[in-house]
């Protein structure tokens, strides 16, 4: 039998509370008025001397609970950054105002920290709006009486995703109130599998970005105590909570730091105390940029020696986002970063006595050295003698080994940590240049932390790879440049790409929820032949012709741009400047933006890389989004877009650490439906696929296995392989209907992997529908067995298991080989928040604000189909929209339709009760956990009715044994139906 819940929690408590200057057990506070004691009595202990000998007044304290209510989890994290570390929550008294400590966060492990850890917390539901139902939370860690990281524990016959799927239903309830709402890390355990996350809206909670544990050496840490040794014992958790914690304020969303990203920054720390330089490698894509973000903000922190830290990056886009990304983290952060503009106000930023972090490009630093210094003058002078840390994005190509020297000559008494997801080595090392460096390690010292591919995917930091090496195999050399030059040739590859790459830019799923593609050719004059050849096949133009089933999908496919750098473009001949112009007027016409002259490349730029990685919520919608765009280099080095999927890769092979960069473009994790980065390659397939392999074996310590990359054959192999094995499980899905509860279970977990390498298949550019004859299966089929599979899982989900070997089955997969995606209620809910965040802004007019609410309304329409009473409120709220819009600007559309919803199933609640003469909680709390037909407690709903009074009321009153059948037959076929589409 697997361990009770209670005593994983003693356990839990017992290894928190254990050892010196640990977590305090507090059985005493289980209810809010106990929890707000003894807030008061701790806030008043570290206040004693602002106070003086006076406590704090009834209504001096309802001004502080109120303080401390938050609307959402975001607006807690910005007060919890505080001023300098210190958290702060102001009174009046009298003339006065007191400015009480609340926390200090620099106080870790000691000074005026209180750490208290609590279970069973009783939370009722709230009496404005009566959501939800009475709960009991499992264990929660306090800091300074404010619940901090809030831990949800299942035993080892449920997964942790029920914990998660717990926590999820508590926030969409309102239960995350008053103090409560100060949580910003989240736990969820099953004993031997344990995750954390950042706390956020329900909407917007993601399992796909559930976190586990790892040590120093990427060795995982799953078993929950363990779990707790590592991260939530003293000072670690409130380290978690504050050091390596981010608020992003362009998305308004709190960010946690993943563990190899913790480690790093620790060993960073570790070497900088020792006056050692060095370089961390962390792959593309695993967050390198808020890691050297964190790092640079706490070696200010954390060594004094230190007078400034300088961030080194590269080229005017990059220095636009990733500025733009630090000023986002930093906003409401204790140092201040400064996207310096010009030179001059990078020297007044070097002298002007200030520990702080400061942002800037490598060609300042250059100017500023050879042109605007004036050797000997006092600004030379204080700046050459600064005890600087230069942290660097992407080392290589932002610091060459001339100029990293040229300014350590400079900066003599200077420490310097490179960031790279590529390293070079000696297998790929620079060519000799005097005695300059050749590899990573000569240039900035060890490696400090390392963080490959191969274990970034291993944990589902990043994804693997879908690679296809396409293209003719015995071309001539003498040949080559003439075939792959010729319109003959692109006109295949694009054919590939418009026609044959349906689930790789995700056009199985709504409008809005597609992905892009990045195609990278080899010179400008490529790039621009591609993009008219394009544009005249959007035109009907051309004998390539898109196809009806894409158009369908997608009538406005492929919406496509085209970008080069500036510098490129500076270059160009009077010729290429007059296309640009045309290029930028058919940007402005897609989207309807403002227009873009030659001298705006930069916004232009700028704005492109916004739209493509779908910064802000505007870009949910269809009409915002681009499909394609076209490259030479620019974008394949340093640019995060999680929604794009796919580089297409028509130009020669690239050495190792390009190729790896432009990989990388593909890999974020985006959602459930995008499973791989994927990859495909238009000429010399050979070539690639041993640089592919050569560049993966590099990158990944040596061996790379199938996880990182799976070509066709194996993917079909494994297609062929779990077909085969389902069908002679289960010939048909009605044979599915007569096997065993332990067959079904069987069932489910072979149905799971056909369904994944389905859709793993249908990812290739040579997939097929009509492939399918061959194997006498259809998307048909598909369906039927999916339709069962549900049904057995809704069925066998909620069994206890019967022994040991007989664990429940998880529901934390969702099935991916669907040809048509559903919308559902959090789809919906984020296509309004970005409607609304969007008008609020006043980015769009009126005719896209009747656009919008078009294609908003078709969704919800689509929704109907499978919730037709939650589309049906969803509706009328639109409507009101339409009529009074302003009343929505900047609001929470989750927090609204939320109450809605509730309010909706607490009406037929009262309604059931009242005829009944049932305990309205009673039917409440049985209305929420009712699933497969089953109530939760009967005995506990029917002793909880009034016969007697119902009796009274109703001359023609029923029988008592008739009674309560008809009662429970009334919850059933009645009640159920018209409140669960509501909650479930």
């Amino acid at each position: 039998m697997a361990e009770l819940e209670s005593v994983l929690e003693e356990r839990l408590i017992a290894e928190l509370t254990g050892g010196e200057s640990q977590w305090t057990y507090r059985p005493d506070i289980r209810t809010e008025e106990a929890l707000w004691d003894n807030f008061k009595y701790i806030l008043e202990q570290n206040n004693k001397a602002e106070l003086g000998d006076q406590p704090l007044s009834e209504s001096e304290f309802a001004k502080v609970k109120n303080d401390l209510s938050h609307a959402s989890f975001y607006d807690a994290g910005q007060w919890l950054v505080g001023e300098n570390g210190k958290v702060y929550v102001h009174v009046h008294r009298g003339d006065k105002v007191l400015h009480l400590k609340v926390m200090n966060n620099e106080h870790i492990a000691g000074g005026s920290s209180v750490y208290e850890v609590i279970n069973q917390y009783r939370v009722f539901k709230s009496e404005e709006d009566k959501n939800g139902r009475n709960s009991r939370y499992d264990v929660t860690l306090l800091i300074n009486g404010i619940p901090m990281i809030h831990i949800e524990l299942k035993n080892k016959a449920h997964s942790y995703i029920n914990g998660f799927n717990q926590i999820k239903n508590y926030i969409s309830e309102g239960k995350f109130r008053g103090l409560f709402s100060n949580v910003q890390m989240f736990v969820v355990s099953n004993a031997v599998d344990t995750k954390y996350f950042a706390a956020a809206r329900d909407t917007e909670l993601n399992k796909e970005f559930l976190t586990g544990w790892v040590d120093e050496d990427n060795k995982p840490v799953c078993d929950y105590i363990e779990f707790t040794k590592s991260v939530l014992r003293i000072p670690q958790a409130h380290e978690m909570v504050s050091k390596y914690t981010v608020l992003d304020n362009v998305r308004k969303k709190l960010l946690i730091l993943r563990p190899y990203q913790i480690h790093a920054i620790e060993a960073m720390r570790r070497a900088s105390k020792t006056g050692k330089s060095g370089y961390i490698w962390h792959t593309t894509g695993s967050g390198k940029t808020m890691t050297s973000y964190k790092a640079t903000r706490n070696l200010l922190m954390d060594i004094p020696s230190i007078e400034k830290t300088l961030f080194l990056i590269d080229r005017k886009d990059l220095d636009k986002q990733t500025g733009d990304a630090f000023k986002s983290y930093s906003e409401n952060d204790t140092i201040d970063v400064d996207n310096t503009e010009n030179v001059n106000r990078l020297i007044k930023k070097l002298t002007d006595g200030n520990r702080q972090m400061i942002v800037t490009t490598i060609q300042k630093m250059q100017k500023m050295i050879r042109d605007s210094l004036k050797d000997g003058s006092k600004d030379y002078n204080q700046i050459k003698s600064l005890r600087i840390a230069f942290v660097v994005d992407e080392c290589h190509r932002a610091v060459s080994p001339q100029t990293k020297r040229e300014i350590e000559r400079f900066f003599a008494n200077s420490l310097w940590f490179g960031f790279t997801g590529t390293p070079i080595f000696e297998e790929n090392k620079y060519e000799q240049k005097g005695d300059l460096p050749q590899t990573t390690e000569e240039l900035y010292g060890e490696c400090l932390h390392s963080y490959t591919i191969k274990e970034a995917i291993h944990d589902k930091a990043v994804l693997g790879f879908n690679i296809e090496n396409l293209g003719p195999e015995n071309i001539r050399p003498e040949d080559e440049a003439a075939y792959y030059n010729s319109e003959n040739h692109k006109r295949k590859v694009l054919d590939v790409i418009l026609n044959r790459s349906k689930s790789k830019f995700g056009m199985q799923l709504v409008k809005g929820k597609t992905y892009e593609a990045m195609l990278t050719v080899d010179s400008i004059a490529s790039a621009q032949e591609y993009y008219d050849l394009i544009m005249r096949i959007k035109a009907g133009e051309d004998e390539l012709k898109i196809s009806e089933e894409v158009m369908k999908a997608l009538p406005d496919f492929p919406k496509t741009a085209i970008t080069f750098s500036v510098v490129e473009n500076e270059e160009a001949s009077k010729t290429n400047q007059e296309a640009m112009k045309r290029y930028l007027d058919d940007y402005s016409k897609m989207f309807n933006s403002r227009s873009y002259g030659l001298g705006e490349i930069t916004a232009y730029n700028n704005n492109l890389n916004e739209r493509l990685a779908r910064n802000g919520n505007k870009y949910t919608d269809r009409m915002e989004q681009l499909d394609l765009v076209i490259v030479v280099d620019r974008l394949l080095t340093g640019f995060d877009a999680p929604c794009l999927s796919t580089i297409f890769i028509d130009r020669e092979p690239m050495k190792p650490q390009h190729l790896i960069q432009a990989f990388s473009r593909t890999n974020r994790i985006n959602d459930s439906n995008k499973m791989y980065g994927q990859i495909v390659t238009f000429r010399s397939p050979k070539e690639y696929k041993k640089r592919i392999n050569e560049a993966l074996v590099l990158y990944s310590k040596g061996g790379f296995g199938k996880a990182i990359a799976e070509d066709w054959d194996t993917v079909l192999s494994q297609f062929e392989t779990s077909l085969k094995t389902i069908r002679n499980f289960a010939p048909t899905p009605n044979d599915v209907l007569g096997l065993s509860d332990r067959q079904k279970k069987v069932f489910i977990v072979l149905f799971r992997e056909f369904d994944h390498n389905f859709a793993h298949l249908k990812s290739f550019s040579t997939y097929d529908n009509e492939m399918l004859k061959k194997y006498d299966f259809t998307e048909e089929d598909y369906e039927d067995y999916a339709a069962v599979y549900n049904n057995v899982i809704a069925e066998m989900r909620d069994r206890p298991a019967k022994d040991e070997g007989d664990n429940e089955i998880s529901d934390d997969y969702e099935l991916v080989a669907y040809s048509k995606f559903k919308v559902d209620f959090e789809y919906i809910v984020s296509l309004l928040q970005g409607f609304v965040d969007s008008m609020s802004a006043a980015e769009s007019g009126i005719d896209d604000f009747d656009a919008k609410l078009k294609e908003i309304r078709e969704n919800i329409n689509e929704f109907a189909s499978t919730n037709p009473k939650l589309s049906s409120l969803i509706s009328r709220m639109v409507d009101e929209m339409e009529k009074d819009f302003d009343k929505y600007i900047n609001r929470d559309v989750s927090a609204i339709i939320n109450q809605m919803r509730y309010e909706a199933a607490d009406k037929e609640i009262k309604k059931y009760a009242n005829k009944w003469f049932l305990e309205e909680e009673a039917v409440r709390y049985e209305v929420y956990n009712y699933k497969d037909g089953k109530l939760a407690n009967e005995n506990k709903l029917k002793e909880s009715a009034d016969y007697a009074a119902y009796k009274e009321k109703n001359e023609a009153s029923l029988p008592k044994y008739k009674f309560y059948s008809e009662l429970k037959k009334d919850f059933d076929e009645k009640l159920i139906p018209e409140a669960r589409p509501y909650i479930s």
